[in-house]
């Protein structure tokens, strides 16, 4: 059995933002409210922390400043994949370097690959590194699948131990499970199939609903774990509405709204994300307040 980097709830933070750069005091208020509620791991500069759009600098310094904050509180997975294979392996180790616990790598987007191609690129990341890896399949904004055939070579390689799976394809997370047992395990990437998902033989999700209730999250995967298959699933379907609020325009767009409803200060997505339309606001204005979650009045 590969190691395991933790089992639960994992949060895809996002990156609050002003107008020169990362805000790094609304970051730390961040850090600190998913561990002191129940985030089991934290995510830094993956797709919800707009990495697309962060600077190589920004994306080192995000990194490194979560690793502090945390303090070895929860472990810290540094997102550090792309479309340039050598720039990932870079990244990969800086994240190596400053004490990062693992790194989560998205499929290579626009260029793509061939499966080959695929196998290739996740061998030579893992090869620069002693770090756990993660492997991100999220073929709706990649425009790229990785094939369970693939996940099970790729399995082969001692320090890939994981995969996001975020195709939404319940049927080839099956598949993936039934090839690659307890040599590759399973994180929901998708937060309406977080139980799904684990019912396969998932260990967690790596959450966009975490970042609003962390504590939520973590209970629905800790129900399930202990066999509390019913009030696990009663949560699931509970944050179906929220859930579908935060994905009702592209991510994280509607994340870092409600951050903003719920008192923080994470600024706006960056270009070519831009701000949340009135409706959408008002569908995530209505999905918080139905969660019993209570919105600034003026956001």
């Amino acid at each position: 059995m590969k190691n395991i980097i933790f089992k639960g709830c994992g949060t895809a933070i996002i990156t609050p933002f002003t107008n020169d750069g990362i805000n790094f005091d609304e970051f730390e208020k961040l850090i600190n409210f998913q561990i002191n509620n129940g985030a089991d791991s934290i995510i830094v500069c993956g797709t919800t922390g707009e990495s697309s759009t962060m600077t190589l600098e920004e994306k080192k310094a995000a990194i490194e400043f979560a690793i502090k904050i945390a303090d070895k509180r929860v472990p810290i997975i540094a997102g550090t994949g792309g479309n340039c294979t050598k720039s990932a392996i870079e990244l990969t180790r800086f994240a190596t370097n400053v004490g990062s616990d693992a790194c989560l790598v998205v499929t290579p987007y626009y260029n793509k690959t061939t499966q080959a191609g695929l196998i290739a690129h996740y061998t030579a990341i893992a090869h620069s590194t002693n770090l756990p890896i993660i492997m991100y399949n999220v073929p709706s904004r990649t425009g790229l699948n990785i094939a369970p055939a693939t996940c099970l070579e790729l399995s082969k390689v001692n320090n890939i131990v994981a995969v996001k799976e975020a195709s939404g394809n319940i049927s080839q997370v099956a598949e993936i499970a039934s090839l690659c047992g307890d040599n590759l395990h399973i994180y929901s990437g998708n937060d309406d199939q977080i139980l799904p998902i684990l019912s396969l033989g998932g260990i967690g999700v790596i959450s966009v609903l975490s970042n609003i209730i962390p504590n939520v999250v973590h209970k629905m995967t800790e129900d399930f774990f202990n066999g509390n298959i019913k009030e696990a699933t009663k949560l699931q379907l509970d944050t179906l509405e929220l859930t579908s609020a935060l994905f009702c325009e592209v991510n994280p767009i509607p994340v870092k709204a409600a951050l903003n409803m719920l008192g923080y200060n994470v600024g706006m997505p960056r270009l070519p994300l831009i701000e949340m339309s009135n409706l959408g606001k008002e569908k995530l204005r209505k999905a918080l307040t139905n969660f019993g979650l209570e919105v600034h009045v003026n956001d």
